[in-house]
């Protein structure tokens, strides 16, 4: 990984109106260019939409470009002009008619699509409408690997684990998280230090279709579990410098030796059955099932 500057992007978008809303995203990403010299931008989960549709599934997929090049024309255009790689998360019809996906693309400074991540665990309301991927993505760019997450699928540290072993030194997570700023939180820095990777989180702001409103506060965090930038709960950018070998010392403000690695040392044996399905303990208000391919 190079040093570089990596930023994520907060702002409230119009639902349901994808021209507005791509084009407010391509004022911010020179803002964020400009005034942050970023070179990895993140903005929030389904940010030419917002997140609830608040229509019929039928009718949303119709909304939605035919396709993710006619999707991305204009923020590809400008991560060239700006020299920038871009964190795109939207929603996207899949390979089915009426198929919906939840899915972050990065581009890279030269505008090409270099990954498409397709969120794995759809939180239980999107499951009104969306489909599950079932693929990960690492992808290796001029900057660093970077691994792909959305939202949801940050509660669980299985994926990010995944993503490590794939050499991931960078998980982006665009998310719309409407649970409090302290699980936000904790799931940020659980994953970054359970993984000892820099964890990127862009947590949407305002309202959406289905009057939810977002709290913000994204932010960035070491693989220390040091938060090195927090955004408020307004429009905002937050930034910071990527250091390349971020683990020399074990916590932030010493010279104290970091004597121990977690991806190395886990104990492998004794997770031999950790890939069998189960169910909480306990009982939720309310089970909503998967659409699975």
């Amino acid at each position: 990984m190079k040093e570089h500057i990596a930023a994520c992007v907060q702002i409230a978008i119009k639902p349901n109106n994808i021209k507005e809303n791509t084009d407010k995203v391509c004022h911010w990403m020179e803002k964020a260019a400009k005034e942050h010299e970023a070179e990895l931008l993140l903005f929030p989960e389904s940010i030419t939409t917002g997140f609830t549709p608040n229509m019929p599934k039928e009718a949303f997929y119709e909304l939605l470009p035919e396709s993710v090049e006619s999707h991305t024309t204009e923020v590809r255009k400008l991560c060239k002009e700006l020299k920038v790689h871009l964190v795109y998360p939207i929603y996207e019809r899949g390979s089915e008619k009426g198929e919906i996906l939840n899915s972050s693309l990065l581009i890279d400074d030269q505008g090409q699509i270099l990954g498409n991540y397709r969120k794995t665990h759809p939180f239980p309301t999107e499951r009104q409408w969306t489909t599950a991927g079932t693929e990960t993505a690492v992808i290796e760019t001029k900057l660093g690997k970077i691994g792909m997450i959305i939202c949801y699928d940050g509660d669980f540290p299985e994926l990010s684990r995944v993503l490590t072993l794939k050499g991931a030194e960078i998980i982006t997570r665009p998310s719309a998280l409407l649970r409090s700023f302290d699980i936000w939180e904790l799931t940020n820095k659980g994953r970054a230090y359970d993984n000892h990777v820099y964890l990127l989180g862009a947590n949407a702001v305002g309202p959406d279709a289905g009057d939810n409103y977002y709290f913000g506060h994204s932010m960035i965090v070491s693989p220390i579990a040091q938060i090195l930038g927090q955004a408020r709960g307004t429009e905002e950018i937050v930034s910071a410098k990527l250091d390349p070998n971020p683990i020399k010392n074990v916590s932030y403000g010493t010279r104290s030796p970091m004597i121990f690695d977690h991806v190395e040392d886990r104990n492998v044996d004794a997770y031999k059955e950790i890939l069998t399905e189960g169910t909480c303990a306990f009982e939720p208000a309310k089970r909503i099932p998967y659409q699975k391919k």
